[in-house]
């Protein structure tokens, strides 16, 4: 079942938006200063320029209503979309002084979130026909996790942890500090914290030892296909299956035919390229 893309809170950008701005502007736009007169109208055209899932249109919006309150975006595309090179995503218009000197820092913001959109969907595609859910991972740029997450729903992909406080997630250094997978679950138990618990295995010996402890979900660290199907064969009705570890899209299939339950995949935030989009501004038509 599709989930609906639900837009982002404005206040969770607003400030990083700020200082997107102040960074790219310093002091001020001599360039644009110099050339442009005060009050000039002027008028963009997002373009497209090569075929992409788009993303991050709110903040891209934000970025020129931060420097110009009076501009306006009419959106031919919306966010999700699955957008052909040469589309037109959106139309600006405001003051041109403006328009110039916020389009770097729109573009920068929506050229990477549509890099993740259209890389996640890329591995969404790959798993189509089976229940493997594609998740993202922790490793994302710093500061700016809770756009990159939204890339990845905008791709069709689905969060895995937002931070360190809303799952439980037993890695190798957890297990290695506490004493083993046995202790570190009692602990856990002990801790009495309502969430899912789930424990890193690298090997079906550390599976077994893992479920015998009562853990509720599994990740499979690094394991070859034919290993990790009798993981999954080993673990059905006690835990569900994540696998993890050297994760490309060619092995997506593979992956599914298993009948892993989740993939994490932290290429999607860590190696996603960006995608090329292009802000012509001109006098308005």
């Amino acid at each position: 079942m599709n989930v609906p893309l639900m837009p982002l809170d404005k206040a969770l950008y607003r400030e990083l938006v700020r200082r997107a701005l102040a960074e790219d502007m310093g002091w001020g736009d001599a360039t644009t200063e110099g050339t442009i007169e005060d009050g000039q109208p002027g008028y963009g055209r997002l373009l497209a320029k090569q075929d992409c899932v788009i993303a991050g249109l709110d903040v891209a919006e934000e970025a020129f209503l931060q420097l110009d309150p009076t501009s306006t975006m009419v959106r031919h595309r919306e966010d999700g979309d699955l957008c052909p090179a040469g589309t037109l995503v959106a139309e600006v218009t405001g003051r041109a002084r403006a328009l110039l000197t916020a389009e770097r820092t729109a573009l920068n913001i929506m050229q990477r979130l549509s890099g993740i959109a259209t890389l996640t969907r890329h591995y969404v595609g790959a798993a189509s026909g089976s229940s493997l859910i594609i998740l993202d991972t922790r490793k994302t740029t710093p500061t700016l996790r809770v756009l990159e997450k939204y890339a990845v729903r905008a791709g069709g992909g689905t969060n895995h942890r937002f931070a360190l406080d809303d799952g439980i997630l037993i890695k190798d250094n957890h297990i290695a500090l506490a004493g083993g997978v046995v202790e570190a679950l009692r602990r856990m138990r002990e801790a009495a914290v309502d969430m899912i618990v789930e424990v890193e295995v690298r090997s079906l010996e550390e599976l077994d030892v893992a479920l015998g402890a009562g853990a509720s979900r599994i990740l499979a660290d690094n394991m070859d296909l034919a290993t990790l199907a009798e993981a999954v064969r080993r673990a059905k009705g006690r835990a569900q299956i994540e696998v993890s570890g050297g994760v490309t899209l060619d092995r997506i299939p593979g992956i599914a035919a298993t009948g892993a339950d989740f993939v994490s995949v932290g290429a999607l935030t860590h190696s996603a390229p960006a995608v090329d989009l292009s802000f012509k501004i001109t006098p308005p038509p």
